[in-house]
């Protein structure tokens, strides 16, 4: 059979060999016996021979239940014998010579199939055994001489009487220096008067004590990690007659199950934001004082403004270029560091930092290394502090992950006396390694995230267009770091008629992606309120559009490869659309499955517009419904995005009721009124992004306006262009009027001609001059190009070349044709 080989504390192996075996243990000392599973006798020894007078040769093949001179006792309630992996006690045997022989037996049951006899049987031959003297002087040297701990017996007054050589050590004394003293007086410190307590509560007990220390013993020149037992020592009456102190030295298993909780408590800690420079503090805060007395986190300088790491950390001909992003001291204020937290630092070649990136290995050193003398010799600031703080030992570590060097964590002792050792390298570099993966996820999503925003930020409007309808002031708020950026936006949109749109949206999730769909909506709605569509048919038609895009994006899917990263999903999407004119004070709202608008009356009051319930975009079903509400001169409009009102410790009803009572407050600007809103509704780090869009309505006076019903003839062209120049006198604007009057001439022309009535002209003078011609007809006209000898077919034509814009508008009873002119200054 194959022997085992264990491993002793010293680190020598021991194990079986038979032929040194077989002479050192004097096998004739014990009867071996083996049996097969029948009972059958298949070994005997010389032993057995010497025990029970039979010959192998007389035994083996018999049955071993013949040499019983009784059946074998067995205890009430065990299995039988075959049923045991093992079994001991007396048996009586039958002599060679007929005797009758009590025989203590110990015997073996090998399990089935095992490459060995099924039973083995020993008994020690009792009289060639050593004299018992031996035993006590055994006893005697196994207690001076242990090597697993260090011993000490104390009698019942708590005085030394024996200690082992061990204990000598630890406590620098000898036995005889010792003996007759207490524990608190051969040690003067609290383990020493903790163990003496604990010692006398053993004595009026009987129980045992168990504590853990962590102290530099006096005959040792570090702390170690003791383990300490008292249990008590009594005579054969059961009387304690003194107690025995055992103290294991524990500190290999103590700094193991340190290096262990480090790792656990760094993987819980480091790593809990995508922030880098956050994420390189965490490093610092778990490792200081569990490891070093003071550590840094240095990235490559090279960082600060690449979107990818340099192919080379380390320049050819140097210097080194770090960014201190972390540090952490045992002294407050961390004044060992040089460099400051922030500040860019130079290392040479040769330096500790330098040799270590340039060799992608940690670094171990002590300051009396001549390396590291060296360095030192080359810059007086690092030199100084080294002397002033007692800085004996660091390591320097790459930090580095998927391939990338990112930087180096330097880790410094001089309060911990103890160097560092090759067990704390190992350790530093599971740290490090685990910190670095945690700030390349931290830096590549930080590069992610900005250019997600920059494309947000791209997609909203940069500044709100100047118009004569509403007074607008917005706040757009990304989401905490966690959620990534979103896809929420606003607009405002000038239309004709001196109306204008006000629009809020959300698209659902975050990233690029929401970011892109974003944008296509937003492009999406200007185009269709160009066309000038009503609020409800420009839902319908943006709903179909987000349909569209679901259906790409299934096919997207289907064409992607299997296994591939990328996943996708319905685009789902949130939108309000308003339009709010000057002239007549009425707003029209439409939301697809959005938060319903607030409204602050010029009073104070907060209403919210009870708009019907509407699915989100893409969802089809039922049409969208417009809502139209007459709003006094100088109200407030508020549309948001749910971001705002929603929250995960707040439902939408209370956030809802949170929004009028910061609405309601009094401000001296709609952008101070946008602050008090975020400020009064959102956490520092808001769960979702916010958009927030604040209008207050103006309404045109109504000297600014004016109507002139047209008749159905043509002969009613020139009495209206007559009335129109009137009008232009009475507003100051007679340089207008040549150009005015052509535009009029052809609209109203056109109307009588190819459209039905009622005909109508309205002028409206605000920062432009607006004319517009609405009649009872859906054929909208559109641009052409005349031929040279047509008669007709260039009224719109000139009147695109003598406006700044034109266009037409659908109504419920027909159409509107208008054209803007700009006016030069007064």
């Amino acid at each position: 059979m194959e022997q085992p080989v264990t491993v002793g504390r010293a680190g020598r192996s021991f194990g079986g060999e038979p032929e040194v075996l077989e002479p050192l243990v004097d096998a004739s000392l014990t009867a071996r016996v083996t049996l097969d599973e029948q009972g059958t006798v298949t070994g005997w020894n010389a032993g057995a021979e010497r025990l029970l007078g039979y010959s192998a040769g007389e035994l083996t093949g018999r049955r071993a239940a013949d040499l019983l001179a009784e059946p074998i006792p067995v205890r009430g309630g065990l299995p039988t014998l075959a049923g045991l992996p093992r079994w001991n006690g007396d048996v009586a045997l039958r002599h060679r010579d007929g005797r009758k022989l009590t025989v203590r037996i110990l015997a073996h049951h090998r399990p089935p199939g095992a490459d060995a006899p099924a039973w083995l049987i020993v008994s020690a031959l009792t009289d060639r055994q050593p004299p018992a003297g031996l035993d006590e002087s055994l006893v005697s040297w196994s207690f001076a001489q242990s090597p697993c701990c260090a011993q000490a017996i104390y009698d019942t007054r708590l005085r030394l009487r024996l200690a082992n050589a061990d204990m000598e050590r630890a406590t620098a004394l000898t036995e005889e220096e010792m003996r007759g003293l207490r524990v608190s007086e051969i040690v003067d410190d609290d383990a020493g008067r903790r163990a003496e307590r604990a010692m006398a509560r053993v004595l009026r007990t009987g129980e045992p004590e168990y504590e853990e220390n962590f102290l530099r013993a006096p005959g040792e020149q570090h702390e170690h990690a003791w383990s300490v037992f008292i249990s008590a020592l009594r005579d054969p009456e059961g009387t304690v007659q003194g107690v025995c102190l055992s103290a294991h030295d524990m500190t290999e298993q103590f700094w193991a199950r340190k290096r262990l909780q480090l790792i656990a408590e760094a993987g819980r800690r480091i790593g809990s934001t995508l922030d880098v420079t956050h994420t390189a503090q965490e490093l610092a805060d778990v490792t200081v004082p569990a490891l070093a007395d003071f550590v840094s986190v240095d990235l490559l300088a090279a960082l600060d403004d690449a979107p990818e790491p340099p192919a080379s950390a380390v320049p050819a001909d140097g210097p080194l270029l770090l960014r201190r992003a972390a540090l952490r001291s045992v002294t407050p204020g961390a004044p060992e560091s040089v460099v400051a937290a922030g500040a860019v630092d130079s290392y040479p070649p040769g330096s500790m930092p330098f040799e270590s990136l340039r060799t992608g290995r940690p670094a171990l050193q002590e300051t009396t290394d001549p390396a590291f003398t060296a360095w030192l010799g080359r810059d007086p600031a690092r030199a100084t502090r080294v002397r002033e703080f007692g800085i004996h030992s660091v390591m320097a570590v790459p930090l580095a992950a998927r391939g990338t060097t990112l930087g180096v964590a330097y880790f410094v002792r001089h309060r911990n006396q103890e160097a560092f050792r090759h067990d704390d390298l190992v350790l530093a570099g599971e740290l490090v390694a685990r910190a670095a993966v945690s700030i390349d996820n931290a830096r590549r999503y930080t590069r992610e995230r900005a250019t997600a925003v920059t494309l947000q930020r791209s997609l909203l409007p940069r500044r709100l267009p100047r118009q004569a309808a509403v007074e607008v002031a917005s706040r757009y708020l990304p989401a905490g770091p966690h959620a990534g950026v979103g896809g929420d936006w606003f607009d405002v949109i000038p239309l004709s008629g001196a109306r204008v749109a006000l629009v809020v949206g959300d698209v659902a999730g975050h990233g690029l992606v929401a970011s892109a769909t974003m944008g296509r909506l937003r492009t999406a709605v200007r185009t269709l309120a160009d066309i000038d569509l009503p609020c409800d048919e420009l839902l319908t038609h943006l709903d179909d559009l987000v349909a569209r895009l679901n259906t790409e994006e299934e096919g997207d899917t289907e064409r992607r490869p299997a296994g591939s990263a990328e996943t996708s999903s319905d685009v789902g999407a949130t939108c309000l659309y308003a339009v709010y004119d000057p002239v007549t004070r009425r707003c029209c709202f439409a939301a697809a499955g959005h938060p319903v608008p607030a409204v602050v009356s010029p009073e104070g009051t907060v209403d919210l517009v009870g708009l019907p319930a509407a699915h989100p975009l893409g969802v089809g079903g039922l049409p969208y419904e417009a809502t139209e509400v007459v709003l006094p001169e100088g109200s407030l409009l508020a549309l948001y995005t749910n971001g705002l009102v929603e929250t995960p410790d707040r439902d939408l009803d209370t956030g809802v009721h949170r929004l009028r009572k910061a609405l309601a407050r009094p401000a001296a600007s709609l952008d101070a009124l946008c602050d008090t809103v975020l400020a009064d509704l959102l956490p520092q780090r808001p769960a979702d992004d916010v958009a927030l869009l604040i209008a207050r309505t103006r309404a045109l006076d109504t000297r600014q306006v004016a109507t002139w019903p047209v008749p159905a003839d043509p002969s009613a062209v020139a009495q209206t262009r007559k009335d129109v120049v009137a009008q232009l006198e009475r507003w100051g604007l007679s340089d207008a009027a040549f150009v005015t009057e052509l535009v009029v001439s052809e609209l109203v022309t056109n109307a009588i001609r190819h459209a039905e009535p009622p005909v109508q002209l309205r002028l409206i003078h605000d920062s432009t001059l607006i004319c517009e011609v609405s009649d009872g007809g859906n054929t909208a006209p559109h641009l052409r190009r005349a031929r040279t000898y047509d008669e007709g077919g260039r009224g719109l034509l000139l009147v695109a070349q003598l406006t700044e814009r034109w266009g037409t508008r659908q109504s419920a009873a027909g159409k509107t044709i208008w054209a803007e002119q700009t006016l030069s200054p007064a």
